[in-house]
């Protein structure tokens, strides 16, 4: 019989009041501080800071705190705007000095590279951040349900589906929040009920608003949860009046009693499904089911950096994997001989043969399907690539698409990531494979946020 295994006790005790000083901030941007080398996670705590905190969760490795009293403030705490904001965890940094966000952010990526790709040796430059860190977002998805008898929109408490009413989200484009409370008193003129979670009734689940940050256009999608619309004639008229910039109306469908946002389901109600953008001189239709950059400002510096980044000269074959409806595809297109998109989703491969034609551009062809299975197709083709640029979802690159690029071999590579753990992982496995990781720039797309976006370069080790 082996020995009884000790059982874990933590040196803290749940619901108990403890006094330290803070010494890190996590991923995330929770302070830690530490008891008898226990780290107990304190939201809205600051490093150097001496708090007071109260233990509500304890695990085997560490515990959660929430913050009583700030005793000694660091230099980097600010005012924040309003609790609201940390409650429904939209802008978890608030209270952090923006120039001290963009050095939490590029120290992520500089432990990750250490610690992760083991790459302590690339240079990693300061965050490209923005003049004015508000007002960003140009899409919202916004929930409504019943508050006080009367319909509500708002955002929900963190970790639960509590409905917080909030107006002014403060990282949103002014002009959404605007057109999000003129939708819901239409809506509320009309007495479309709002969604009841509980009891799956109710017509409207959420209002879903995108805006054109350099063409002014507005779509709003009415997320339902039945195919009927009551009064639709009525509330498409009071919208088109109430609304000048509105160019699409939506009815999604959603029937099922689920946490996604959109159904598969929808109908034109107004226009036609899409807007329009503009970004690095190239206009984009955009329809309510693709993605599309949030933030349209620094979307320009993060593309023109991976641009930079992959040193074109007109004479490359290039392929953008997950290139979504063209966006960096026809920036990279300027400066090389062809390049390929690879996309999953077929509504965006729609609106990406569709901008090539509004843009006028001959030499980019895109491909459906999963990225790393046409990357297997191109190797056992023994087509030549020249440079790939790949912009994985957060869990970034599948293993059988690293094995086609080490087969496959292209001289260059841009990697564009939206979380620095997986591109370290990744960029850990290509440099096993070959290549050199020369540079990275982070750039600051989720102000207020802990989120992070980086673009590195590599070269093919010859």
């Amino acid at each position: 019989m082996g020995k009884n295994k000790q059982k874990f006790t933590a040196p803290v005790s749940k619901n108990k009041d403890y006094t330290g000083t803070i010494e890190d901030l996590t991923h995330e941007g929770l302070g830690v501080v530490k008891i008898d080398n226990f780290p107990i996670f304190v939201e809205g705590a600051l490093p150097q800071e001496e708090v007071t905190f109260k233990v509500v969760k304890i695990g085997k490795k560490f515990a959660f705190g929430k913050l009583l009293e700030v005793i000694t403030e660091s230099p980097d705490r600010v005012e924040v705007m309003d609790k609201v904001y940390a409650q429904t965890g939209t802008m978890p940094l608030q209270h952090l000095s923006y120039d001290a966000q963009l050095r939490f952010k590029k120290d992520q990526v500089v432990r990750v590279f250490e610690r992760i790709a083991k790459l302590p040796e690339v240079p990693i430059a300061d965050v490209i951040g923005m003049e004015d860190p508000y007002g960003y977002r140009n899409k919202a998805q916004i929930p409504v349900r019943k508050i006080d008898g009367k319909m509500a929109t708002g955002f929900f408490r963190k970790n639960s589906h509590d409905l917080i009413p909030l107006e002014d989200f403060a990282i949103q484009d002014p002009k959404i929040d605007e057109a999000v409370v003129i939708v819901r008193d239409v809506l509320k003129r009309y007495h479309i009920k709002p969604y009841d979670e509980v009891n799956h009734k109710g017509d409207i689940r959420h209002i879903l608003i995108r805006r054109g940050y350099y063409t002014g256009e507005l779509m709003v999608v009415l997320v339902t949860r039945t195919s009927d619309l009551p009064r639709e004639d009525e509330i498409i008229s009071s919208l088109k009046e109430k609304l000048p910039e509105l160019v699409s109306l939506i009815q999604n469908i959603n029937p099922e009693k689920t946490n996604v946002i959109l159904g598969s389901d929808h109908r034109v109600l107004f226009g036609e499904d899409g807007y329009h953008d503009t970004l690095l001189g190239d206009t984009y239709f955009i329809s309510h089911q693709s993605f599309y950059q949030i933030n349209p400002v620094q979307t320009q510096q993060l593309y023109q950096t991976a641009i930079d980044y992959a040193e074109l000269t007109g004479k490359e074959t290039v392929i953008d994997a997950y290139c979504g409806i063209g966006t960096l595809t026809l920036g990279l297109a300027k400066k090389a001989k062809h390049v390929y998109g690879l996309e999953i989703v077929n509504t965006a491969i729609k609106n990406a043969n569709r901008n090539v034609q509004v843009n006028d551009v001959s030499n980019v062809s895109f491909k459906v399907g999963a990225a790393e299975e046409l990357m297997v197709e191109w190797t056992d083709r023994n087509e030549k690539v020249d440079v790939l640029v790949v912009d994985p979802p957060r869990k970034g690159l599948a293993k059988a698409f690293v094995d086609a690029v080490l087969t496959m071999k292209p001289e260059r590579m841009v990697y564009v990531s939206c979380n620095p753990a997986t591109l370290a992982r990744d960029l850990k496995l290509l440099h096993e494979g070959g290549y050199d990781v020369i540079k990275a720039q982070p750039v600051d797309m989720f102000p207020q946020t802990h989120h992070v976006e980086t673009v590195v370069s590599l070269s093919l080790n010859k």
